[in-house]
């Protein structure tokens, strides 16, 4: 699946709910705790399945072996600042004015100066809530749980698209061609 599909904001996410809210904070502390096992899993199945979201990392581009990639120091950073910034969308869920802040600098520093394609979000939140369903099954099975997350994930990439779109992510996009 290669990027260059451009800024999609075809309809909002469905909206979190309160009941969402305390099922997303709850079921997020067992993660939390064990953020770097997850966050580096994370990576390494997205990765794995999607080869060309290397492209963007010029430390383990070239790694092909999921074992090299648990052992990169780099893919451990990164996947412990993508298990800090869930955190703090996660934290701070109640807070529009944070999150706002959290997708904004997310946002711009992805699409202007790592100039990611913005389907690699949608890609990646996919693969997270997959992770985190096979690693925390116990927390994670329920239906509701699920849904749950996936509103979450959906504001998410939502919010990305709305970001790229602010920012002139196809004129970015088209000069880099």
């Amino acid at each position: 699946m290669e990027g260059d599909r451009g800024v999609e904001l075809t309809q909002s996410p469905e909206t979190l709910t309160e009941d969402d809210v305390c099922v997303i904070q709850d079921t997020w502390r067992p993660v939390y705790e064990n953020r770097e096992n997850a966050g580096v899993a994370v990576l390494i199945r997205f990765f794995s399945n999607f080869p060309s979201a290397k492209q963007y990392f010029d430390q383990f581009r070239d790694m092909q072996d999921p074992e090299e990639m648990k052992q990169s120091i780099q893919l451990k950073k990164h996947a412990l600042r993508v298990m800090t910034t869930l955190n703090t969308l996660v934290e701070n869920l109640r807070d529009g004015d944070k999150l706002n802040t959290v997708f904004k600098q997310m946002g711009k520093s992805h699409a202007l100066r790592h100039k990611v394609d913005p389907v690699y979000f949608k890609i990646l939140a996919g693969v997270i809530l997959e992770v985190l369903v096979e690693a925390f099954p116990q927390c994670f099975s329920p239906a509701s749980v699920q849904s749950a997350w996936s509103k979450l994930l959906g504001v998410l990439y939502w919010q990305m698209n709305k970001v790229y779109a602010e920012v002139g992510w196809e004129s970015i996009k088209n000069s880099a061609k």
